[in-house]
């Protein structure tokens, strides 16, 4: 099987909506979320979808689903305190349900501009290596400093790349990276590819394109709603 881990159980406070979680702010009509989540549902290779959810928004999520015609969102669960609590919270729903070489995209719910081939070729990454990580190549120069502030070295543009996501694993390997996490007291890992990474896994990167961003800040929701302008008018106008 392979199931995607949408993770939506950010508050959003950089994007400063007060009425709303960033992943339910609305674009000509519909939410963050259900654009990011129509990318699984339409995809053929997708079995099933688990969404992680702020509580209290979970009521309104369903409502959501069923007005978009979602069918695919077999489980929601509820966030947890980090975003490496919560993403183990979908694992564990998804470890109770599915045999254990399913493999499973983890995404940001607020990660809407992905495609189609996008999720298949993380898919297919997983088949042959174990692991995928979406990447984008660094446009701007890389320096590391010291904490006072001093660049102590620049680093090769070529060689670096920014993580994104979907990021994809086996269950029964990205499941028991958590359990050591949790019996290790960890709960703060940066994000699934860097767990993994930092348990031994090996991980091999999928190129995505620059227009796959995270939105998480108003400047961010601005690029996403010029980026689906210009793809909506391009259908329509064949530019």
């Amino acid at each position: 099987m392979n199931i995607a881990l949408i993770f939506a159980g950010g508050s959003g406070k950089r994007m400063n909506s007060k009425s709303r979680p960033k992943q339910f702010l609305e674009l000509h009509g519909k939410e963050i979320i259900i654009y990011t989540i129509e990318h699984f549902e339409r995809h053929p290779e997708i079995d099933a979808i688990v969404v992680v959810c702020i509580e209290e928004w979970i009521d309104y999520l369903k409502t959501i689903l069923k007005k978009n015609g979602i069918e695919k969102v077999k489980w929601i669960v509820p966030g947890g305190e980090t975003g490496q609590d919560s993403i183990y919270n979908g694992l564990q729903v998804i470890h109770e349900n599915c045999p254990e070489d399913s493999i499973v995209l983890i995404h940001d719910g607020v990660r809407p501009l992905i495609t189609a081939e996008l999720i298949s070729d993380n898919i297919q990454c997983v088949k042959e290596h174990g692991s995928a990580v979406t990447v984008a190549p660094v446009t701007e120069t890389v320096m590391l400093t010291a904490d006072d502030k001093l660049v102590y070295t620049s680093v090769e543009r070529d060689k670096c790349r920014m993580a994104k996501a979907p990021q994809g694993y086996y269950l029964k390997d990205i499941y028991a990276a958590h359990k050591k996490a949790i019996a290790e007291n960890v709960h703060n890992k940066i994000d699934s590819a860097t767990m993994m990474s930092d348990y031994g896994y090996s991980l091999y990167t999928v190129e995505g394109g620059p227009e796959n961003i995270k939105i998480t800040t108003p400047s961010d929701f601005y690029i996403f709603r010029a980026l689906l302008d210009e793809m909506e008018n391009s259908q329509i106008f064949g530019i």
